[in-house]
């Protein structure tokens, strides 16, 4: 961004030194305006930039993300990054946090299922404690998505831990006992069904933890996606039952409430990620966003939102965290994202011939087995060129 070395380096002269725990700094900042007439245009003018400093000033930090890599190490104190709160759960909970970890593998796996055949493609970092790098640093619809996923992530993982007895504060959905009816009738509430409101309520006093430490833009922006992801599970629960009777006709009904696949979340998500509304600061209400395009639908607590448009993700890019596409394999006769004329943004690809073996000729033999073939077949792939090296570069 133009001029975004400038709005750094202002911010750190004039924020940083007046926070202090349980600060803004804005309030220390407007203490020291004065309250004359004759600076009513300044004032406001300073507190429209203070808007923007909040707005665009990236947190560059951990994040609890960093679970997931430490598997069954977790140790509350070993996790960089946690607030006061988080570490607190993580050290009364151990139980939850090793599901957590478990979970964030999960998600993170459903982020890069949900985004293999674009530019970014949810790539982790191998020993990075934010996980994802500096693309995570900006306010975009790719944070957006990461902040909803995971957030849902751990709803999953818990709801799931408590529903197969790993944790020691929770268990079934107790509010699911004696008769209920739905559409078909009239039904008994048996089995275990999945706690969902135990994974809900445990997560936001998780995960919101950090960002309810600071009131900054980036923070609306996360607690709001960070709902939107944990309303995302509760929303493809669903009811299954066992039909009792003679010839199972189904005259008397067991039924419990469970979880969908985590796949329909990442495609909802997803689809909330290709709909997001992009955001900027209310300049009259404190802590509150406003739609940029006023002809869009006033975003809602579904909706993804976010600040800054997103960079191509064509080149590589440390300060905005791009990895750049070269030598990503692309489709050859698409005209999607995953086509080589998108996903190599125009530089053209590379052709590889290579030769593998897959499964072929397979027969079913009784009972009961599935008998293939190895074949080889010969295919071609196709990967991005990288970026020609600017002439000057050779000459310095």
């Amino acid at each position: 961004m133009l001029g975004s070395d400038r709005v750094e380096e202002t911010t750190e002269s004039l924020i940083k030194p007046s926070l202090s725990p349980g600060d803004s700094g804005l309030k220390h900042l407007t203490r020291t305006v004065p309250s004359s007439p004759a600076t009513n245009a300044t004032s406001r003018l300073y507190f429209a930039f203070i808007l923007i400093l909040l707005t665009l000033t990236p947190r560059v930090d951990s994040s609890w993300w960093y679970i997931g890599a430490l598997g069954a190490r977790v140790i509350c104190d070993n996790i960089p990054g946690l607030v006061n709160k988080q570490r607190q759960l993580c050290q009364k909970h151990p139980d939850i946090m090793q599901s957590i970890g478990e979970g964030a593998k999960d998600w993170i796996r459903e982020c890069q299922h949900q985004f293999r055949h674009h530019r970014w493609n949810c790539s982790t970092l191998d020993r990075d404690h934010t996980v994802f790098g500096r693309v995570m640093l900006r306010s975009t619809r790719e944070a957006a998505f990461v902040y909803a996923i995971s957030s849902a992530g751990v709803v999953y993982a818990i709801t799931r831990a408590c529903s197969q007895g790993e944790l020691k504060t929770c268990s079934c959905d107790p509010q699911k006992r004696g008769r209920s009816k739905d559409e078909r009738g009239e039904f008994d509430w048996g089995g275990c069904s999945d706690n969902i409101n135990y994974g809900i309520k445990f997560a936001e006093s998780f995960v919101d933890a950090k960002e309810k430490t600071v009131q900054d833009a980036q923070a609306i922006m996360n607690l709001h996606n960070n709902r939107c992801g944990r309303i995302a599970v509760k929303r493809f629960m669903k009811l299954e039952c066992k039909c009792h009777g003679v010839s199972g006709s189904c005259t008397l009904r067991t039924c419990w409430a469970a979880m969908s696949d985590f796949r329909k979340t990442g495609d909802y998500l997803r689809k909330k990620y290709n709909t997001a509304i992009q955001v900027t600061m209310n300049k009259y209400k404190w802590l509150s966003f406003t739609e940029v395009n006023k002809n869009s639908r006033k975003a809602t607590k579904n909706d993804l939102i976010y600040f800054e448009p997103s960079p191509n993700y064509c080149v590589v890019d440390k300060e905005a965290g791009s990895l750049g596409t070269a030598g990503r394999v692309c489709n050859k006769t698409s005209r999607g994202m995953d086509g080589c004329e998108v996903m190599c943004c125009g530089r053209g690809y590379d052709t590889t011939r290579v030769t593998r073996t897959t499964k072929c000729e397979c027969k079913f033999h009784w009972c009961c087995e599935v008998r293939c073939k190895d074949c080889l077949e010969t295919v071609d792939i196709h990967t991005c060129k990288a970026p020609k090296r600017a002439t000057w570069l050779d000459q310095t």
